[in-house]
């Protein structure tokens, strides 16, 4: 492939993903200097079609960054009225009361959101400072300077064939520039990735730990209906196999977001994070409220889970990580937006600080003390002890003394001192001749779908003629060593269905990537126990494009 040649355009800071964090990041940039040129790219077809939060937001975030939000019209105005914690059994379920849990655990005076349309209405503030914002830009390389510093990214690549080739409507795209690149991607990010690995920002740090995370809105019974009622469950339908649990929220016009999380440490490979979501729903209280419902909608992403000790060096030359590209997600709490909207606003007051004192492509030292120092690290290391204690000792004990651990942290006293998370997520799955298999019941087209046909109402596009952007460092290991030693277990971690072993002409197993389906969940990426799969970012738009998830 001969070189390619990109026309350039430069930019004061280039931002990678218009999510919380890199709108947060934008608006308070132009908030600081109006004359400042802030650049948004989104692989997205608009801003929100990838994101998926059915969440109960903390807004200190946004309260810092627009004061005013309330008045401005943000779609932020269902307050959470009740606040349930259930832990299930098969055929019933015993209510933890409020009481003995810590204040930060409290859900009121929080609003139920869709996180898409709260980053469209804040692409709209970005706007009208004058941030330039295009969607359908994905951003595909990054592009380094002489002295090694990030120095910006190239987006809007089209038009490749299937074999990475040009195609005969190829477009190079464009390399923008700035002075620093913030990238706000999401969990596991290719390009954060890239960056994490290349300067190596998890030395002296935890692995990251992660969960997949799956959601369905419904329109339900107007009857079963109570807006603003937060509904958290543990136990049941996971048990021992895995850690994880649930969340059932109900926001305006009769509508619930139903969502089911699983921690990806587990060990038998024989587990179907999807099947275990779908079985969820056929749970006597759950079945209650969804019967005579329908669903609307469906998605999946993966969710940082390490917390605390999990967040690797955020800065390194001419470059900065946000959001859940930094893994910022308070567990127990199960948020993360705020944090992701304070680090947009620390990010950018430390870039505009430097740009005016004349700096470009250095480290932005000030970015990673506040957030070592700031209400991110407060809110942060008061609960950095649950999920290891979960992954150590399981669901009751981790209860019990992490509940007592976030109590003793409120006066910043813990008698676990912090807690060191082990292995990662691909690394704890066992060999499939050590675990059963676990026999789940057929999806019955009412209150549990089978994965094709939910995958239709995350309303997923790919171009066919394009690479495939699930690339396998060496496309024998799914037959030749997953299969035999872990039963091949992106048959089921997958939640999209991308993922098939089938059998060729000879009878022969072959592994089946259908990259069409993919929701860009990363898992793949995160659970493939060969770390063999590499998820890069697919040509601009395509994905997922979530009506208001």
């Amino acid at each position: 492939m001969t070189e390619v040649i990109r026309e350039s355009m430069e930019y004061d800071v280039v931002i990678v993903g218009a999510g919380p964090s890199g709108l947060s990041a934008a608006i308070r940039l132009k908030q600081l200097d109006p004359d400042l040129n802030i650049v948004v790219l989104e692989k997205g077809s608009e801003v929100g079609a990838h994101i998926l939060s059915g969440a109960v937001l903390d807004t200190c975030g946004l309260d810092a960054l627009i004061p005013d939000w309330k008045e401005k019209g943000a779609p932020i105005t269902v307050e959470v009225k009740h606040d349930n914690f259930y832990v299930l059994g098969p055929a019933g379920q015993v209510r933890i009361p409020n009481w003995p849990m810590p204040p930060l655990m409290s859900n009121h005076g929080k609003y139920i959101v869709s996180m898409a349309n709260v980053c469209r209405w804040m692409a709209g503030e970005a706007e009208a400072l004058g941030v330039e914002i295009f969607p359908g830009m994905a951003c595909s390389q990054l592009v380094y300077g002489p002295g090694g510093e990030v120095r910006g990214v190239v987006a809007g690549e089209m038009g490749l064939a299937p074999d990475g080739t040009p195609g005969p409507n190829y477009e190079p795209g464009m390399e923008l520039l700035g002075k620093y690149v913030f990238l706000s991607e999401g969990v596991r990010g290719s390009l954060a990735k890239e960056v994490i690995a290349k300067y190596d920002l998890s030395r002296g740090h935890c692995p990251q730990k992660f969960g997949i995370g799956m959601k369905e809105i419904w329109e339900i019974d107007p009857a079963k209906h109570r807006e603003g009622t937060v509904t958290h469950t543990m136990g049941w339908p996971l048990g021992r196999n895995a850690g994880g649990g649930s969340f059932i929220y109900h926001l305006e016009n009769n509508q619930v977001f139903v969502g089911f999380v699983v921690h990806l440490n587990y060990a038998n490979p024989h587990l179907y994070p999807y099947m275990e979501f779908q079985r969820f729903k056929h749970h006597p209280m759950v079945a209650e409220l969804l019967k005579g419902g329908k669903r609307v909608a469906y998605g999946a992403r993966a969710i940082s889970e390490g917390g605390w000790q999990s967040i690797p060096k955020l800065v390194a030359p001419g470059v900065a990580l946000l959001g859940c590209s930094a893994g910022l997600v308070n567990v127990p709490r199960i948020k993360g937006n705020h944090n992701a909207m304070l680090s947009g606003i620390a990010a950018a007051e430390a870039a505009q600080a430097a740009i005016r004192a004349g700096r470009a492509g250095d480290e932005l030292e000030a970015y990673e003390s506040d957030l070592r120092s700031g209400p991110i690290a407060r809110d942060l290391r008061r609960v950095r002890n649950v999920k290891p204690m979960w992954s150590r000792w399981g669901m009751i004990p981790s209860l019990v003394l992490g509940g007592l651990d976030m109590w003793t942290n409120q006066i910043g006293l813990s008698f676990f001192g912090t807690l060191k998370h082990g292995k990662t997520d691909a690394a704890a799955t066992g060999e499939a001749k050590d675990y059963p298999k676990i026999d789940y019941p057929r999806p019955d087209g009412v209150l549990s779908f089978d994965r094709l046909t939910n995958v239709a109402f995350s309303f997923t596009n790919h171009e066919e003629s394009q690479p495939c952007h699930l690339r396998l460092k060496d496309p024998s290991v799914p037959i030749a060593v997953n299969l035999p030693k872990y039963d091949e277990p992106a048959q089921r971690y997958c939640p999209a269905g991308v993922y098939e072993v089938l059998a060729d002409e000879a009878g022969n197993p072959r592994f089946q990537i259908n990259f069409q389906n993919c929701v860009h969940c990363k898992t793949c990426d995160i659970k493939d126990p060969s770390q063999n799969i590499n998820w890069t970012t697919p040509q601009g738009g395509d994905g997922p494009n979530y009506p208001n998830m």
